[in-house]
């Protein structure tokens, strides 16, 4: 029997990754759509596009009824209060799971949160993220549930790390935070085996789970900017950003954005996050338990990344 999904996200770019995927596999793919974001659709993947939103209950419904699974890739990253945060990142997981947890039989529930989730602390997108995880937890029920903690993920279509990866190959890399700071990375293709893995594998229910690339210990700045210098070809120079200048910068765009109704990318939480000094994962409890190994290695990745663009 064909088996049936439903995604929220698949827009976006861990869920239009996913999408494409899923639907390669023959699964076949539900997707939650705003009216406003018809244009983004994927045209190489079969699905069957649900209009509605995470505020509304009754596209909700239709998104999940009958489905096997839900994958919620839908997230904000982008906000200038708390409440522009938690809407999508806590409301929207509590009403999907309390829709999916209505269903006989009810679907396996995987929830993409993040890394961030650890350090609720540093910003309000990160302790929306925890929120988050907390509300799937409330809700869920008798409902199985996975949530994966991905660090920071890049690939062809990405909108926050390509900028700073193709400023770099210009010559020029900023550089934040101590020099001691390390973050772990995961290109896109592997964050989607990684759901898929955990869906055919049906174990880990009740956990959750970091994901990153494989790379034991994480990445430098210096590891990231050398790793672009080898793939473009030339040397790039590291400019040392100073923290308070970014902090000067990131208060000035959050007082800039209330004022013109924006939502700004960086921000003081933003800065904390950035210059963080601990973003990195461990992958062994997901192995273990569903088999995933990354295969796409820092290099690799970066020059399918560049090489789309």
């Amino acid at each position: 029997m064909r088996r049936s999904i439903a995604i929220t996200g698949a827009t976006g770019f861990v869920g239009g990754v996913l999408l494409k995927k899923l639907a390669s596999m023959d699964w076949h793919v539900r997707a939650l759509v705003r009216p406003s974001s018809m244009h983004k659709r994927p045209v190489q993947a079969a699905a069957k596009w649900v209009t509605g939103d995470l505020e509304d209950m009754e596209s909700l419904r239709r998104l999940v009824a009958g489905v096997d699974a839900v994958v919620h890739c839908a997230g904000a990253v982008r906000g200038t209060t708390p409440m522009n945060f938690e809407r999508t990142n806590v409301e929207g997981v509590a009403r999907l799971a309390l829709a999916a947890r209505s269903q006989h039989p009810k679907p396996a529930f995987f929830l993409i949160s993040s890394l961030a989730a650890r350090e609720p602390h540093l910003s309000d997108y990160a302790a929306s993220k925890q929120k988050g995880e907390q509300a799937l937890v409330l809700n869920a029920g008798q409902m199985p549930w996975v949530i994966f903690r991905p660090p920071a993920v890049y690939g062809p279509g990405d909108r926050e790390l390509l900028p700073l990866f193709r400023w770099m190959c210009r010559g020029i890399a900023p550089v934040f935070g101590s020099s001691g700071s390390r973050v772990s990375l995961l290109y896109v293709e592997d964050m989607a085996e990684a759901i898929v893995c955990s869906l055919e594998s049906g174990m880990g229910w009740g956990r959750s789970y970091e994901v990153h690339d494989g790379h034991a210990g994480g990445y430098s700045w210096e590891d990231i900017i050398d790793a672009l210098a080898r793939i473009n070809g030339r040397s790039i120079h590291q400019i040392k950003v100073p923290v308070a200048l970014l902090r000067l910068g990131a208060a000035l765009n959050l007082a800039a954005a209330r004022m013109f109704d924006r939502t700004p990318m960086l921000t003081p939480g933003k800065v904390r996050e950035l210059t963080h000094p601990d973003w990195v994962g461990d992958n062994t409890a997901l192995t273990r338990d569903t088999g995933w190994i990354p295969q796409v290695t820092l290099d690799e990745g970066l020059r399918q990344t560049l090489r789309q663009h």
